[in-house]
C-alpha cells in the first residue's frame, strides 16, 4: 500500500474515532440534571474541535511520526503523557517504555493497555504495531475537564478521566483502548469510510478486536468472555453494564439519562439515520452479532478462528473502502475458505451471516 506525505496510505480518509458516540453524548446533554448536561455539552464540543483539528492535520500534513523501530526487535514502543486536565497535545510525557510503573494508576493502565494491544496483534496475528512496520503507540491521559470519552485522531490515543457521574476513567477497560487503536490498523489497510454501513464495519472490526484484546489478557475463551464493550465505564448510578454488547445488541444499557441501547441484532431490524454518521455506532451492532455467532459456535479462544479470518479479510486489500455488509460478509467468506478450507470454520462463517441476515451470494 502506497502512502502520502503525512505517512497516512493513498486515499486516507480522515478519522476522529470516539468510543462514546454522538448520539449518546446528545441524550446526556438532554438530561434534567444541569451538571451533567453541562459536561455533556462541553465533551461535544470538545469533540468537534478535535475533529476540526484532525481535518486541519490531514490537509496540512501530520508532525513528521518518529522512525518505526527496527521490525527484527519486535518490541512495542509506547509513550506515555500527562495533559493535565487541559487539550494540548501530546502534553507532559511521564512513562515511557521500559520505565517502572509510576503511582498514577491510569498512566499505568494506559500503559499496559497499549501492551496487551501491541502483543495481540504480533503474537497472533505477525502484525508489528499498528501500522505493521513498528509505529511508535502514544497516548495521552487526564485530557480536559470531566471530559467523557476516549478516542483516536489518526495519530495517538486521547483518554478522558470521566465526570464520575456518568463515565469513570476511560482507561479502566482495556477494550476500549483496544478498540480505538484498532481503528489505527484499519485507518492503514482496508480504511474503511466513515459513513453508513462502512462506518458501522469500522466500528464494528474495533469492537470486535477491542474484544479480543480483553479476551485474550483474561485467557478467556468464547464461552467464558463476557462479549461487551465498556464493561465497567459506565457509573454506578447508570442503569446498564457497558457501551454495546456482542452477543446481545440492544440490551447494554436502558438507562433514564442513556436512554435505551439502541443497536441492532440483525438487518430486519436496520436503523436508518442521519445521525452518528449514519449510525455508524448503531447498526454496528449486525456484524458484531455476525462476530459473536461464528467465535460461539467454532469454541475455544476466539482470537484464533474466528480473529484470524477477521484479520485476514481486514488486511487482504481487496475491501473497498466504501464496501457494505454483503461485501464484507462475502470477504469473510473467501477469507475463512482461503485459510480453512471448506470445513466447518467456513460453514460457521457462511451460518453466522445467515442468522444476522446479511447475504453471502
Amino acid at each position: 500500500m502506497t502512502t502520502n506525505l503525512t505517512g497516512n496510505p493513498e486515499g486516507f480518509e480522515p478519522v476522529f474515532c470516539t468510543i462514546v458516540p454522538p448520539h449518546l453524548q446528545d441524550r446526556v446533554a438532554q438530561s434534567d440534571d444541569a451538571a451533567v448536561a453541562a459536561r455533556a455539552r462541553r465533551s461535544l464540543e470538545r469533540d468537534a474541535l478535535e475533529r476540526t483539528r484532525r481535518r486541519m492535520t490531514t490537509v496540512l500534513g501530520a508532525p513528521a511520526a518518529a522512525p518505526a523501530s527496527d521490525t527484527a526487535d519486535q518490541q512495542p514502543r509506547r509513550t506515555i503523557y500527562d495533559a493535565r486536565h487541559g487539550t494540548e497535545l501530546p502534553g507532559h510525557k511521564v512513562r515511557g517504555e521500559g520505565d517502572e510503573p509510576g503511582t498514577d494508576a491510569t498512566v499505568n493502565r494506559a500503559h499496559a493497555g497499549l501492551g496487551a494491544t501491541f502483543e495481540l496483534y504480533l503474537e497472533k496475528y505477525a502484525r508489528h504495531s499498528i501500522d505493521g512496520q513498528g509505529l511508535p503507540l502514544d497516548a495521552t491521559v487526564h485530557y480536559d475537564e470531566d471530559y467523557n470519552n476516549a478516542f483516536w485522531n489518526g495519530e495517538q490515543m486521547v483518554f478522558g478521566d470521566g465526570d464520575g457521574e456518568i463515565f469513570l476513567d476511560f482507561t479502566l477497560p482495556v477494550d476500549v483502548i483496544g478498540h480505538e487503536l484498532t481503528h489505527g490498523v484499519t485507518q492503514y489497510t482496508a480504511n474503511l469510510t466513515y459513513f453508513g454501513q462502512p462506518g458501522a464495519l469500522n466500528e464494528s472490526v474495533s469492537d470486535v478486536f477491542g474484544s479480543l484484546i480483553k479476551q485474550y489478557t483474561l485467557g478467556q475463551t468464547a464461552a467464558e468472555a463476557d462479549w461487551l464493550i465498556g464493561a465497567g465505564l459506565l457509573a454506578p448510578r447508570v442503569t446498564g453494564v457497558a457501551l454495546r454488547s456482542m452477543k446481545a445488541p440492544g440490551t447494554a444499557y436502558d438507562d433514564d439519562v442513556l436512554g435505551k441501547d439502541p443497536q441492532p441484532a440483525d438487518m430486519a431490524h436496520f436503523v436508518r439515520t442521519g445521525r452518528d454518521n449514519g449510525g455508524v455506532h448503531i447498526n454496528s451492532g449486525i456484524p458484531n452479532h455476525a462476530f459473536y455467532l461464528l467465535a460461539e459456535a467454532l469454541g475455544g479462544h476466539a482470537w484464533e478462528r474466528a480473529g484470524q479470518i477477521w484479520f485476514d479479510t481486514l488486511t487482504s486489500g481487496e475491501l473497498a473502502q466504501d464496501c457494505l455488509f454483503a461485501d464484507f460478509a462475502k470477504a469473510t467468506v473467501k477469507a475463512s475458505q482461503a485459510r480453512y478450507g471448506a470445513g466447518e470454520e467456513h460453514q460457521s462463517v457462511l451460518k453466522a451471516w445467515e442468522q444476522v441476515g446479511v447475504p453471502t451470494q
